[in-house]
């Protein structure tokens, strides 16, 4: 099955580390076969751009003027092998996973308006691959209008000495809060990756009951 690249090789290396686009006809991925180390950190970024809205309401428009933003968060659920799940997200101040030992998962920063040049991102720590079962990255609008088209969200993961791997949100649903993005399972050896770019509507209970988490939800703010 075709992965779309973009062009380009490191000089003097037989590893090609030429971006990878994950897509409805390739939604798949490996991190070994992209050059990825079984070890070391995997960074999962975020980048939105919350566009103006124009006079009169516009694509974020609230019956004003003055510019509307978006608030698009980076999330995920996880996991781990002995049976632990949990959520890592802004939202409710779960920064951290909740693990034996220091965080196999770890979200870096909230960015509010979409003009952080780094997006936000998730880091997981894949010398604990053994621990990980799976994880669901996703994304949420918190505030604004659920307009993922205007918001040109992008999510790209970045394994340690890998092609980094793009998700594109190229589809858009209107009526949705939140959209599964990627599901990273654990092969065994290896960590394959999985385009979602699925919309949700409601919020990260919707969410866990479309993936089958299991996880009790309450009500939580920033």
């Amino acid at each position: 099955m075709p992965i779309e690249y973009s062009k380009g090789r490191t000089p003097g290396s037989g590893v090609n580390l030429s971006k990878v686009t994950l897509t409805k006809n390739a939604p798949t991925v490996s991190l070994s076969k992209q050059g990825g180390s079984a070890g070391g950190e995997l960074r999962v970024n975020l980048n939105w751009t919350a566009r103006p809205a124009r006079s009169g309401g516009g694509v974020f428009g609230r019956g004003s003027e003055s510019a509307s933003d978006i608030d698009l968060d980076l999330a995920c659920l996880y996991e781990l092998t002995d049976g632990t799940k949990g959520v890592v997200q802004a939202l409710g101040n779960s920064l951290r996973s909740r693990n034996i030992g220091s965080a196999i998962i770890a979200l870096d920063g909230d960015d509010r308006t979409g003009e952080s040049v780094d997006g936000e991102n998730l880091r997981i720590d894949l010398s604990r691959l053994a621990e990980i079962r799976r994880i669901l990255v996703f994304a949420y609008i918190y505030e604004g209008s659920p307009n993922w088209s205007g918001a040109n969200g992008v999510v790209t993961l970045y394994p340690q000495g890998g092609a980094p791997i793009e998700v594109r949100l190229d589809e858009s649903d209107p009526t949705a809060r939140t959209c599964a993005i990627a599901m990273l399972e654990n092969t065994g050896a290896d960590l394959s990756v999985r385009r979602e770019v699925r919309y949700i509507n409601g919020t990260q209970s919707a969410l866990d009951a479309a993936y089958g988490w299991g996880m009790k939800w309450t009500k939580g703010r920033k």
